[in-house]
């Protein structure tokens, strides 16, 4: 049996740093961490596109020429749209999801950001957001790259994870330790 089982983390992390150090090295690191984000949040919020893209019958000329067209009307950066088309010749623009986050966590990263997770019980404003960023900010004394979750599971209260360390306040959780107690006891 083959110990190759198709696109592992370690290939699209690859990729990811090549597109890396050729933004980097063409100064338009910035521009293609947009441009990535961007067209990350296409293939996440627009169904009919993911399809499109994960379709294996789509040609490659349609979808260069798919490529092409979303570079003219939103101004790709040309290395950005080289490297899409890039991905389609090489048959891996299917992955281009996991290439695209691998390679947002990279700038993260090379900025010293931390990555940072947060579920709250009930919505919370932009306001309380940046509020609680800058406290995790200031505690860890680093920058924080949040992402905000609305999780009515919870109950109530806050699961912030910084890294390795987790910080639950959710009701959910505590009354699963009531319960852990009176089954122990």
């Amino acid at each position: 049996m083959s110990k190759n089982k198709g696109f592992s983390d370690t290939s699209a992390n690859r990729y990811s740093l090549a597109l890396f150090e050729l933004a980097n090295e063409s100064n338009v690191l910035a521009s293609i961490e947009g441009n990535s984000t961007a067209f990350l949040n296409l293939t996440l919020n627009n169904k009919d596109f993911n399809k499109l893209i994960k379709d294996p019958t789509v040609s490659q000329d349609v979808l260069m020429n798919i490529i092409n067209k979303i570079s003219e009307n939103s101004k790709l950066e040309v290395l950005f749209k080289n490297f899409l088309n890039f991905l389609i010749v090489k048959r891996r623009f299917f992955y281009i999801e996991q290439i695209l986050k691998s390679f947002n966590e990279i700038c993260s990263e090379k900025r010293g950001e931390l990555k940072a997770e947060i579920k709250s019980a009930r919505e919370l404003s932009q306001e309380e957001i940046n509020k609680i960023t800058e406290e995790l900010s200031n505690s860890f004394r680093s920058k924080i790259k949040l992402n905000y979750n609305y999780d009515e599971s919870l109950i109530g209260g806050l699961v912030v994870q910084v890294g390795s360390t987790m910080i639950d306040t959710s009701i959910k959780n505590k009354l699963q330790q009531i319960e852990n107690k009176m089954i122990g006891a």
